[in-house]
């Protein structure tokens, strides 16, 4: 193993431990995925049964882009990859892929035609690139019913699953970890705010895009917030006593 494939390895292993230590996880179920760097068709994934708070690097599988399993100990649940190959196919702006039932988010998307509003600074990060799909069609256990999820994000980067939960998807790991945390504020600040029964005060869409736009201004490289986010949140699990993820 090449320290770029160590690295992606921690990276995603954190990420999990983090969306645990977050609340994001949902016992065993859901996933995080990410394409392993300049290899085509290998993916780093869960093995099923392994809690989110237990993943390290070398727990990782590497599955093909059916969900097969390449190396690794663990067992690759068949049906795992329906929804991350979907989506990692749909556009190779897609490299890291999550999939989170987290509990805000997944309040809108019980809502009759639920809609993130640009109602505060975290959602207008997301401005102009949500996709929704208004329908639940039940668990996703073939390509049929997985391929309208990737179709939804050839462009978009996150998205709404009636009465189901979230996907966002980001070019690292530190990338999808930033829309993913900051989705999940924005998600709960407007529940609170729905919760008093008084009406929301949108953000004009002129000021909501400048700030989307100011936001991507700043979120590819080393220079990036998010990048230096997610490092933050690193030194957070080894400081608290959870270095094992590096392992």
């Amino acid at each position: 193993m090449d320290n770029i494939e160590l690295k992606a390895r921690q990276d995603l292993a954190a990420a999990y431990r983090l969306a645990d230590y977050f609340g994001f996880s949902e016992g065993i179920d859901n996933h995080l995925s990410l394409s392993l760097p300049n290899q085509d068709d290998k993916y780093l994934l869960i093995p099923y049964g392994l809690h989110w708070s237990e993943v390290t690097a070398s727990s990782l599988l590497v599955v093909n882009g059916e969900g097969e399993k390449i190396s690794g100990e663990g067992y690759a649940e068949p049906t795992a990859f329906l929804i991350h190959g979907a989506v990692h196919r749909a556009n190779n702006k897609n490299k890291c892929v999550m999939h989170t039932h987290m509990e805000s988010a997944l309040a809108i998307t019980m809502l009759e035609k639920g809609r993130l509003l640009m109602a505060d600074q975290n959602a207008c990060r997301f401005y102009n690139n949500i996709s929704y799909l208004d329908e639940y069609e039940g668990l996703v256990l073939n390509k049929h019913t997985a391929k309208p999820i990737g179709d939804s994000m050839i462009e978009a980067d996150i998205l709404f699953l009636a009465n189901h939960g979230i996907i966002v998807t980001g070019n690292s790991v530190y990338e999808a970890w930033e829309s993913l945390y900051y989705l999940e504020k924005a998600c709960r600040a407007q529940i609170l705010a729905m919760s008093t029964g008084k009406q929301i005060k949108s953000i004009n869409g002129q000021i909501a895009k400048k700030v989307a736009d100011q936001v991507k201004a700043e979120a590819s490289g080393e220079s990036a917030n998010s990048f230096r986010h997610f490092e933050a949140l690193k030194r957070l699990l080894v400081n608290s006593g959870h270095e094992e993820f590096l392992d």
